[in-house]
């Protein structure tokens, strides 16, 4: 199926809940609201002509003006991307959501979006990368906690606003 017909079954059945689509891209796109997320991912597994029943990955990128050579456009944010496949049609889909960088606007606040794990067991794996490196807490994940930093790391080091620790448990870093 083509992605513009995949757009097109998305946006009938969710109306305003599919924010955007993008059908130029390199890897064409579907925006969608993120507390609609998981709804939106049932339907895109479930759904007989699209069964995209492979969740490869999920990247988060913050965008946050640090280098004054290089604008971005738009309010800082944090980008949720979803890579999807589907085995049985062999066609695939970008979903992103787009959340603020702190909850509320309170910063140290995590942003929130509802798991997608009851519908890929692979987002487990993935939402707890994103939670530790990224700083985005997802709602009804089952076991969210860290998978790469100690327990007792301070932050999200892949946010762009990240400060590396000078010493951590007595060991000095650079």
């Amino acid at each position: 199926m083509e992605f513009s017909e995949i757009a097109k079954k998305v946006s009938e059945r969710f109306g305003d809940q599919v924010v955007g689509v993008v059908a130029d891209a390199i890897d064409p796109w579907i925006e969608v609201a993120p507390p609609a997320i998981a709804e939106i991912a049932r339907f895109l597994r479930d759904e007989p002509s699209l069964r995209f029943q492979f969740l490869h990955c999920i990247t988060g990128v913050d965008y946050l003006q640090t280098d004054p050579k290089r604008k971005i456009e738009g309010q800082p944010r944090i980008e949720l991307i979803y890579h999807l496949g589907s085995l049985a049609h062999k066609h695939r889909l970008v979903v992103k959501a787009v959340l603020p960088r702190w909850k509320d606007g309170i910063e140290g606040q995590l942003p929130e979006i509802p798991s997608v794990s009851g519908v890929w067991s692979t987002a487990n794996w993935h939402e707890r990368e994103v939670y530790d490196l990224m700083g985005v807490r997802f709602l009804g994940h089952p076991d969210l906690r860290r998978i790469l930093c100690p327990d007792d790391w301070v932050g999200h080091p892949l946010r762009k606003d990240y400060e590396m620790p000078l010493e951590y448990q007595g060991i000095r870093g650079r």
